[in-house]
């Protein structure tokens, strides 16, 4: 097993039409968040069978994938490390979680974050102490910030909900759009499973959130509800957000 052979294999199954597409998705233009990534057009599910054949590739043929420039390798690496700590003992997790934060920079778009962040770090830190994701939630990378929120979801999922309400406390005045995004997304995770917390951290701070945040948290409440967070968010004339 090796990441040439894995080459070949991608390069068999390209397409430069999906390329195309999955370049515009993924806003690669001058300026853009991710600008300069390359594409050659493979879809998840083929990736995911190739993720599966490969997943007991070596760590060093690993990186060779997710330090490539073509964005579908990085996503292939990534897939494999997610099922390597799927059923692993301590050693290999902190190993894997070690690897990928070495590597943070090359984890640098939001579907290679949100594919991989809970399961590698969200699931390593789950018995540990959460400094880590304060510090990656400090970050001045876009994408190491993402990493912190969405690695909660793993932590959300075993019901421990501090550590998401604590980072989107923090993310509050962050200025990228896809921390809104990511940051709604988790707390609307916290209150599919207790909608009376995700309501009392809304209460005192819907006023102060990004409206995308805010629309994004409040995603499944019932309409008239809904409304009434989002009214509570804008601002009078002159002013700044009223509380209700």
């Amino acid at each position: 097993m090796n990441s040439a052979e894995i080459r070949q294999k991608l390069n068999a199954l390209a397409s430069p039409e999906v390329a195309a597409s999955s370049a515009r998705f993924f806003k690669t233009g001058p300026g853009q968040y991710g600008e300069g990534d390359t594409f050659v057009g493979i879809r998840v599910p083929a990736l995911r069978t190739l993720a599966r054949e490969y997943r007991d590739l070596p760590l060093p043929e690993i990186e060779v994938l997710l330090r490539s420039p073509i964005h579908e390798e990085r996503l292939l690496a990534l897939l494999i490390l997610v099922l390597s700590v799927g059923k692993c003992d301590a050693v290999h997790r902190k190993v894997v979680y070690d690897f990928y934060l070495g590597n943070s920079r090359h984890v640098n778009n939001w579907d290679l974050v949100d594919t991989s962040a809970p399961a590698i770090v969200g699931g390593y830190l789950r018995d540990r102490f959460r400094e880590p994701l304060v510090e990656l939630a400090k970050s001045a990378s876009l994408w190491e910030r993402r990493i912190a929120i969405v690695a909660t979801q793993h932590l959300i999922r075993l019901d421990q909900f501090d550590d998401t309400l604590a980072l989107s406390r923090l993310l509050l005045s962050d200025k990228e759009d896809l921390i809104h995004k990511a940051t709604g997304w988790m707390l609307r995770e916290v209150g599919d499973r207790d909608e009376a917390l995700l309501e009392a951290f809304l209460h005192e701070h819907a006023p102060a959130m990004p409206r995308t945040m805010l629309r994004y948290a409040i995603e499944k409440f019932e309409p008239d509800k809904r409304r009434i967070y989002l009214v509570s968010s804008v601002p009078k004339s002159g002013g700044k957000p009223q509380r209700r």
